[in-house]
């Protein structure tokens, strides 16, 4: 379980698509890189504990970043905790759904080394919700 601190977000949304999407929007290979900012092709899941996860990311700016990671705790349709390593060590971020019949609540939280980092980190995560939500509201 993580610990709020200082340096932690938590970002909430209401996605008007069922858990079932949501998850399979954010675990499908090939769903994840249509709304993530990931290089087509880049991105690889196996998602179950112990599992690894890799994508390159294009912002708007600048060259693509590797992102990668581990699976700590896999409950499908309900939670993913992934580990990904930073300037820092490691940080673990954690995508928590619940079913609300034809929309989904997904909390995004995440514990970061400093408040620099949490601020990128949000950010980031920000625009990945809005992201999954326009991505959603399309299929």
């Amino acid at each position: 379980m993580m610990m709020m601190s200082d340096f932690s977000y938590r970002l909430t949304r209401t996605l008007d698509a069922p858990v079932a999407a949501v998850w399979q929007a954010w675990t499908d290979d090939k769903q994840y890189e249509q709304w993530s900012y990931s290089v087509p092709g880049s991105v690889h899941q196996d998602v179950r504990p112990g599992g690894a996860w890799s994508a390159a990311v294009q912002g708007p700016e600048g060259p693509a970043i590797e992102i990668n990671g581990t699976y700590l705790e896999v409950e499908p349709e309900r939670l993913l905790v992934m580990d990904m390593p930073t300037p820092t060590g490691t940080t673990v971020m954690k995508l928590e759904l619940t079913d609300k019949g034809a929309s989904t609540e997904a909390v995004l939280s995440q514990e970061c080394a400093s408040a620099e980092e949490r601020d990128m980190a949000e950010q980031g995560s920000t625009m990945l919700l809005d992201s999954l939500a326009a991505f959603l509201a399309k299929s």
